[in-house]
């Protein structure tokens, strides 16, 4: 792991033992396990989890209420989401805080890959040794041992 100042690195990360963290990233409440490898330009946010010997690929974004189990790989520049309705101003037009919203969980099961510049929207589960291409929007779940790509994500062919 990499000492950097340019890394902001909360002192509420829990960090595997040989992770690798690289510059440019934005960690806080979250953990990341045992020999998993986390890009440049990614943030991970407060309470999501990192397996172990997972890969997050850089420019990535992994919000509150993601878990990532084991050896997953994760492409360039996904984004994962957390709201299904996301708004800025409650309707009295005062800002939302963190009382006015709903976090919901996804779902990332072991051994699952997804292709650079996903989208993943919240409460999905992907499934097990799962393969999502490259571009994808995925709005449902993913079963186990499948290729899903598209917007939407549909099922291209059994693993």
């Amino acid at each position: 792991m990499s000492n950097s100042v340019l890394q902001k690195i909360a002192p509420d990360v829990k960090i595997g033992e040989g992770a690798k963290i690289f510059d440019f990233v934005n960690l806080y409440g979250c953990e990341i396990g045992e020999n998993s490898k986390v890009g440049t330009f990614v943030e991970i946010q407060r309470g999501a989890k990192i397996g172990k010997n997972c890969k997050i690929s850089s420019h990535s974004f992994i919000c509150e209420g993601v878990t990532i189990e084991d050896n997953v790989f994760v492409g360039h520049n996904v984004t994962f989401t957390n709201d299904i309705f996301p708004r800025a101003t409650n309707p009295d037009g005062s800002l939302q805080t963190a009382d006015d919203w709903k976090c919901v969980s996804t779902l990332v099961k072991k051994g699952a890959s997804i292709g650079s510049s996903v989208t993943i929207l919240c409460g999905i589960t992907i499934g097990e040794n799962s393969i999502v291409g490259a571009g994808s929007m995925v709005t449902k779940d993913v079963p186990a041992n499948c290729v899903v790509a598209g917007n939407p994500a549909k099922i291209l062919r059994n693993l």
